[in-house]
């Protein structure tokens, strides 16, 4: 297993993560077994984002000796009233929910303590603005918490959270139908049967998102990763092509600023089948032919920064040069720390002989050696 730096908290994630939701269908036993399975493997990030309080215990139950294995993240907001799912802003509730998620789980502290499931940019300005945020901060001084977080799927949201420096990394939905989807208030836009056509490369939107989320040290932990399972098939993927889990996660791991990607299990065979990203093959992990080919709504043109580009005769990691090249075309000046890491290349823009191998290999036909005079300009 891999780890990576979660923005700038210090802590080291695994890049495969545990959503914990799909644990609700499940027995103490079974719960057991699965994250048993994700510790043998090195799995070392969990999501509790349920009320649920058997699923609280469950894992709880599971987790009993080996709490400092686990980075966990708990939400402030999710709770549980008349048997059922509320998300609420009532303090009163959140206290009465989080201090259940602390007894169940057996621990008196959550590592990442997470402002639950905000899409709305209005909500956005009335928790940071407000008692809410005020208590969150509160639970971090106390120690009840280790750093504040943010849940949503919206990323003008998102990117309202990685500006000021409060939220310290966000959990939000990555995989490559939705970022093909503008920004919405209204999560089942997501996931309706069929995109709008025209749609083509990453909404404009987004790929800023995970250039701000780099650029300020705010990590990504990925939900929706399967986009609910829906790009496991052809019927009911938008792009009218399956990808495979390995695929999906490559793609959620490419992304800037990406640390982990939390993937739901049933079976510990599901949590083999997604760890099996870590020794799989280029060929396995190759999402952008797949979707170059497929009948809808191709990334033509743009950079997802997949590495089909190489090998280059010069040792360019070229799409390390994109990913660093359109983090500073998106600022009025080029921040230190780009140029710092594009100092530190091996071999960068300056040393490509424009040979034009790499857009042949490009599946998106992106002008590659035109990009790399660009970042020449840019970052010298």
């Amino acid at each position: 297993m891999r780890y990576r730096e979660l923005g700038k908290t210090g802590l080291k994630v695994s890049e495969i993560g545990l959503g914990g939701e799909w644990l609700e269908r499940h027995n103490t036993e079974e719960v057991k077994a699965v994250i048993d399975c994700c510790e043998e493997l090195g799995i070392n990030i969990l999501d509790c984002w349920m009320s649920e309080p058997n699923v609280r215990s469950n894992i709880g139950k599971a987790l009993a000796g080996k709490r400092d294995k686990w980075i966990i993240q708990g939400h402030f907001g999710s709770t549980w009233q008349d048997g059922q799912y509320v998300r609420t802003r009532n303090l009163e509730k959140v206290e009465e929910a989080f201090a259940d998620l602390l007894t169940r789980l057996q621990t008196d502290y959550i590592d990442l303590g997470m402002i639950h499931f905000v899409d709305e940019e209005a909500e956005f300005h009335r928790i940071m603005e407000g008692e809410f945020l005020s208590y969150v901060k509160a639970q971090k001084e106390k120690g009840v918490i280790r750093h504040i977080g943010m849940s949503t799927h919206n990323p003008r949201v998102a990117a309202l959270a990685a500006l000021p420096g409060e939220i310290e990394m966000i959990l939000f939905s990555v995989n490559p139908a939705f970022d093909l989807l503008p920004a919405s208030e209204d999560l089942n836009k997501y996931f309706e049967d069929s995109y709008a056509e025209g749609l083509a490369g990453i909404d404009p939107e987004r790929a800023k998102l995970y250039q701000i989320c780099e650029r300020q040290g705010v990590g990504i932990t990925v939900m929706k990763g399967y986009a609910g399972g829906r790009l496991f098939s052809a019927q009911t993927s938008p792009f009218g092509v399956a990808l495979t889990p390995v695929q999906c996660i490559h793609y959620a791991l490419t992304r800037p600023a990406v640390a982990s990607i939390l993937a739901g299990y049933d079976t510990p065979e599901q949590v083999r089948e997604a760890a099996a990203y870590e020794t799989a093959s280029e060929e396995e992990k190759d999402y952008a032919s797949v979707l170059a080919n497929a009948p809808h709504h191709a990334y033509f043109g743009q950079c997802t920064y997949c590495g089909h580009c190489a090998p280059c005769p010069m040792e360019i990691d070229i799409a390390m040069v994109n990913k660093l090249y359109d983090l500073a075309a998106m600022q009025p000046e080029v921040p230190a720390t780009v140029r710092a890491h594009y100092a530190a290349l091996s071999a960068n823009a300056g040393d490509c002989i424009a040979c034009g191998g790499c857009e042949e290999r490009c599946p998106f036909g992106v002008p590659v050696v035109e990009r790399m005079e660009k970042a020449k300009e840019l970052l010298g």
